[in-house]
């Protein structure tokens, strides 16, 4: 080969093929009829029957950029399931960013959407929430996302929120959702603690009461092996009767409790078991009840049993399903897919479980679930129910449920003897990797999947049929609204949006549904021919609902059914922070007279006291108006004119103050009484050398009857007006 010229550079053309000019027009036509009619969408991720279905009704597709895959797939495996907006979502490997291959031969479509790629996209359909920022949205564009759905969707949030189910409808959750704890919070951890213990007092109940019967108690192995594991671990004998008494107290203290009869304890009377008790009677209902432990006789111990039971299950909704194993189900935050999921049956194995990752005891994200211990079987293995339903509004919340579902089943047969996901949880992403177990009923597909048609064959073959219209479906629409009533509040009610989540549900042995938890972007992918065929349907149909209905209200829905629209709410219209506040200063008509301080007030003594030469202070000057009465009532006595009668005036009351007169004479003590009448002011004489104003030497005014309280001053001058000063003044 040879080498091109410096400063050449070879240049290589691809050929493109030849455009058709009546494809090219057909396109454009296509187009701009899309265009006038906002009929331009995208989607993100494998929905192919979004897209027909979309394509079918002229709508023109704008391609969303393929993402990197490897920086989507840490986004996925690190940032999304944890994320505080995040949610349990079930899009896994079969739900990637893969575009299928469509079937467009003559390259039309790819026209079309190469033609629109600048204009404005009027409907978005995502499997992940962030890939949207919906505040730069406009308002005619369409998402199938809300923000902030970890308000309910996350394990954590939907465990909170249910909780003040009581400000919005009068149902007890605890009627349809197992009760469940924050581990990372410190006063759920205590109530944990406690619930774990009352609840292992009524399991041990249970134990008498069904070895009594002889019921087959569910999970406890017989076998040589088991005994002689058992065996090793018994260290002491079980006091059977110890056991049944604290059993039973902790029952009553319950009830008690329940009926507010505990608030009138002294605080000072000791709990109903101390720690080192309680330890004593969990480690041996674990020999009993856990280890098969042989007990002595306990035939006059059952009536009293049997008694607390039916006490506690009156009050108690989820005793049913508790089982006797008292087993839990600890479940990491924001994890979806079974991820990180165990069951346990004992205190110092969940606690330790927990107290081993920091990170989520600090932001609170474990979570421990009462498991079902006693759910309703098909063919001795164990199942959950996958139900869809639609939210297209918040405020009015409006919600439509979806009249199929189907069943997900494990691969092993149902046992408490292992506490092994691959019993216990039925996700398909964990099943499907599994191989079903050959002892598991031959009446269970391999793809362990069954449509809801085909539960209720099962259930007419038990003479159940008419059960699931009348407690399994009403069930389920009941928690789904009431699950969605407690995070209204907390949700986006931004129009033009909706979203389509998916519910888990397991049903007690009475078909009585139970709320496991919900989840966003819940899977499409066809991985078995009932989801092929349901998975299809549901996406057809919630195009029904939010584009066909927008246009014409009699529109045909499908499967989904409005199941709860609320009365709208106002809400006020957002003006902006403009907060004022108006007035104007107010002027006080006058002055106030300064405050006098306390230790210029002259001290009131009665007694001789010592005399010693009181310490220079600051005094006073006179008030200017009985300084000119004074000046006026000295004139007259120096000219010898009396002064006349003073007016009569309100009470006032007047100080006792030793002040000094800045004047051409002292006047050594004077006498000025308050009342109308008139009075004598007597003046006396004082050698010049006590000239000094001294607070111990006068005297406090008595106040008799009728009679106001009197000045006396003493007043310093010349000797020659002393001495004239000593005639009676008239007050």
């Amino acid at each position: 080969m040879s080498t091109p010229p410096e400063g050449k550079v070879r240049r290589s053309f691809v050929s493109l093929p030849a455009l058709n000019p009546e494809r090219l027009k057909t396109a454009k036509n296509l187009v701009d009829k899309a265009v006038r009619m906002h009929k331009v969408f995208s989607v993100q991720g494998p929905y192919p029957v979004i897209r027909a279905s979309l394509k079918a009704r002229g709508w023109v597709e704008q391609r969303m950029p393929r993402p990197n895959h490897h920086a989507h797939q840490r986004h996925i495996d690190e940032g999304r399931a944890s994320s505080n907006d995040g949610g349990d979502t079930d899009d896994d490997e079969d739900n990637s960013d893969t575009v299928e291959k469509e079937q467009d031969p003559d390259g039309l479509y790819d026209l079309m959407s190469r033609l629109v790629r600048n204009e404005m996209v009027y409907f978005y359909w995502t499997n992940r929430r962030d890939a949207i920022n919906n505040n730069s949205l406009q308002k005619e564009q369409i998402i199938n996302h809300f923000a902030k759905a970890g308000s309910f969707t996350t394990k954590v949030g939907l465990c909170v929120n249910l909780r003040n189910l009581h400000w919005f409808d009068s149902a007890d959750p605890n009627t349809f959702f197992p009760r469940c704890y924050r581990l990372g919070a410190q006063d759920e951890k205590h109530t944990f603690i406690e619930d774990y213990r009352r609840t292992a007092c009524t399991s041990f109940l249970k134990y008498i009461v069904e070895r009594d019967q002889g019921v087959l108690v569910e999970g406890t192995s017989h076998h040589t092996g088991a005994v002689r594991k058992r065996s090793k671990r018994r260290s002491r004998p079980v006091v059977l009767s110890q056991m049944i008494n604290s059993a039973l107290k902790v029952c009553q203290e319950f009830l008690e409790s329940l009926e507010h009869r505990d608030i009138d304890i002294n605080l000072e009377t000791p709990q109903t078991l101390t720690e080192d008790e309680w330890a004593e009677f969990i480690n041996s209902y674990y020999l009993v009840v856990h280890g098969g432990a042989k007990m002595e006789d306990s035939d006059h111990y059952v009536a009293c049993c049997k008694d607390m039971l039916q006490r506690m299950g009156e009050v108690s909704p989820q005793l049913d399903i508790d089982g006797i194993h008292n087993i839990w189900i600890i479940k990491p935050g924001a994890k979806s897919r079974g991820r990180g999921i165990k069951c346990t049956k004992r205190l110092d194995q969940i606690l330790r479980l927990v107290d081993g990752d920091p990170n989520l005891i600090k932001e609170s994200k474990w979570v421990v679930q009462k498991y079902l211990e006693r759910p309703l079987l098909v063919h001795g293995t164990k199942f959950d129910v996958r139900q869809w339903f639609l939210v297209t509004d918040w405020n009015p919340l409006t919600v439509w449920f979806y009249k199929k579902c189907y069943l997900r089943f494990s691969t092993q047969p149902y046992s408490l003897d292992t506490l092994d996901s691959s019993v216990h949880l039925c996700n398909n992403s964990i099943q499907k990797h599994l191989t079903p177990s050959i002892q598991r009923h031959r009446g269970i597909p391999a793809d362990n999947m069954w449509s809801d048609d085909q539960f209720r064959t099962f259930l007419f073959s038990q003479g159940r049929e008419g059960q699931w219209q009348t407690v399994v479906i009403p069930g389920m629409k009941k928690a789904l609204i009431h699950a969605l009533q407690t995070a209204q509040d907390l949700m986006d009610s931004r129009k033009n949006t909706f979203e389509l989540y998916g519910a888990d549900f397991m049903l007690g042995q009475d078909l009585r549904p139970w709320l496991i938890e919900l989840n966003v972007s819940p899977t499409m992918a066809p991985s078995t021919p009932v989801t092929a065929r349901l998975c299809a349907a549901v996406q057809e149909d919630t195009l029904r609902v939010v584009l066909d209905r927008r246009t014409d209200r009699t529109a045909n829905t499908g499967d989904f059914q409005l199941i709860y629209r609320q009365a709208a709410v106002d809400v006020p219209q957002y003006v902006g922070v403009n907060l004022l506040v108006e007035g104007f200063k107010i002027r006080c008509p006058c002055p106030l007279p300064p405050l006098r301080s306390s230790n210029r007030s002259a001290t009131k003594r009665r007694g001789p006291t010592k005399e010693k030469e009181p310490a220079t202070e600051r005094v006073k000057p006179l008030p200017k108006m009985l300084l000119k009465n004074a000046e006026t009532q000295l004139k007259n006595i120096s000219s010898g004119v009396p002064p006349p009668p003073l007016r009569p005036d309100p009470p006032v009351s007047v100080p006792i103050e030793s002040f000094e007169l800045h004047l051409p004479m002292t006047v050594k003590s004077i006498h000025l009484p308050m009342s109308a009448q008139p009075h004598s002011v007597l003046l006396w004489k004082r050698r010049p050398e006590v000239s000094k104003v001294c607070a111990e030497r006068v005297q406090p005014c008595t106040v008799e009857k009728d009679q106001r309280p009197s000045l006396s001053l003493e007043i310093t001058g010349p000797k020659q007006t002393r001495q004239a000063a000593t005639s009676t003044l008239s007050a």
